[in-house]
């Protein structure tokens, strides 16, 4: 018998199929009223209030299963794939440690980094302005009393009533006044008020200073506050002249140290250390391409200092006398450019009368060729020469005279 067979007539006569309308998804067929379970050997016709159609609550949940269904495994995709990144990227199931800081190397006593953490407080920058003029440099504490050295050329532009003004390494901005300054030496100090627990640098002894001693230049190049550099002494004893920028119309003469360490407009008037950090120089001028002075071209790797021994005792004449009286051997120099010495005037009055040179015997037209036995090639040579001693103290020079050559010892006058 085929399935055809066992439905029952429809309302068109026609046999209507009992599974043609069934549903998986629907609810299961109740068990007909008064018709007997399912029999292999009976037939029977479920009657029309047991249809197996389902009814609409019911396709309304299944349609909200598959809704729910599709939702979760789009959230399971978008987190399967998120995690896989993670692991990917994490490099398994490893929880990421970065490494912990490595320790930073020692800085034993004398280093680099101790001096300028010791120094440091006690050096300051300085800025001076007036009658047009504006400039920034350095200097350093010389007591606690407030006292400051730095180049002279440093606070020229605020002689006359202009404005200075003195920065520490921490930040505090003060006025201060000049006490003396001058520009022959290239030497000023200020001093500034109401300032306690100063931090003063300890001065060396620059006699002592060998070339290739390693040194630590502290400043503030181009207005760039506690920058620190370091070299090695190149050279002791080279002449270095500037010309003066202000009323006194001067020109410095210096008996410089000479460093590697990088200097840099702004630089001047800042502490030269030695491996000790003791002062050994003032740092005053560079050499760049277009010559020597304090020019924009910046470090070449030839800086000069006036060494400390000098600077020491011009500070001590211009805090006790507000002056410093240059040493004179009393006569008038020629300028020439052969390099074979300095060259006394031919005038009658170019050695002066009752002056040190007089009295050691020198004359009109002799050629001084050495001081101290150190070679003296230019005017300017023998002017350093002079400079780099005080009133009072005895210098022994070497001259030609007609072809032949003298030495004599003089005693130093004060300039008037």
């Amino acid at each position: 018998m085929d399935l055809g067979e066992r439905g029952r007539a429809g309302a068109d006569g026609g046999p209507v199929e009992p599974w043609a309308r069934y549903d998986p998804w629907g609810s299961a067929p109740a068990t007909p009223t008064g018709a007997p379970l399912a029999d292999p050997s009976h037939e029977w016709a479920p009657g029309p209030s047991h249809d197996f159609a389902a009814e609409p609550g019911a396709r309304a949940r299944r349609r909200g299963v598959l809704v729910a269904v599709a939702l979760a495994a789009l959230v399971t995709g978008t987190l399967g794939g998120y995690l896989g990144a993670r692991y990917e990227r994490d490099g398994g199931a490893r929880t990421l440690v970065l490494p912990a800081p490595a320790p930073g190397p020692e800085r034993p006593a004398g280093s680099v980094a101790d001096l300028a953490a010791r120094s440091l407080p006690g050096v300051v920058t300085l800025r001076a302005s007036g009658s047009g003029e504006a400039g920034t440099g350095t200097g350093f504490v010389l007591d606690g009393r407030g006292h400051i050295l730095t180049n002279n050329h440093v606070v020229a532009p605020a002689a006359g009533g202009g404005a200075l003004t003195v920065t520490f390494s921490g930040g505090q901005t003060l006025r201060a006044e000049v006490l003396g300054r001058d520009a022959g030496y290239d030497l000023a100090v200020v001093r500034v008020r109401g300032v306690k627990n100063l931090t003063p640098l300890a001065l060396g002894d620059s006699d002592d200073v060998r070339v290739g001693d390693p040194v630590v230049a502290l400043g503030s190049p181009f207005d760039l506050p506690n920058t620190v550099t370091s070299g090695i002494i190149s050279a002791k004893e080279r002449p270095v002249t500037a010309a003066g920028e202000d009323e006194q119309g001067d020109v410095s003469y210096v008996d410089a140290l000479q460093t590697d360490a990088p200097l840099n407009p702004g630089n001047s008037g800042g502490p030269l250390l030695d491996a000790t950090g003791h002062v050994i120089g003032v740092n005053s001028a560079i050499r760049s391409a277009g010559g020597t002075g304090e020019g924009q071209a910046g470090s070449v790797g030839l800086g000069f200092a006036i060494p400390v021994n000098q600077a020491r005792w011009v500070a001590g004449e211009l805090l006790a006398h507000g002056r410093v009286a240059h040493p004179v051997i009393g006569v008038a120099l020629e300028s020439r450019e052969d390099g074979n010495g300095a060259l006394i005037g031919d005038a009658e009055d170019a050695v002066t009368p009752g002056g040190p040179a007089d009295r050691a015997g020198l004359a009109p037209g002799d050629l001084v060729t050495a001081a101290d036995d150190r070679p003296v090639t230019s005017t300017e040579d023998l002017i350093v020469r002079v400079r780099a001693h005080r009133p009072g103290d005895r210098l022994r020079l070497t001259y030609v005279r007609e072809g032949r050559e003298h030495h004599a010892t003089l005693t130093l006058a004060a300039a008037d």
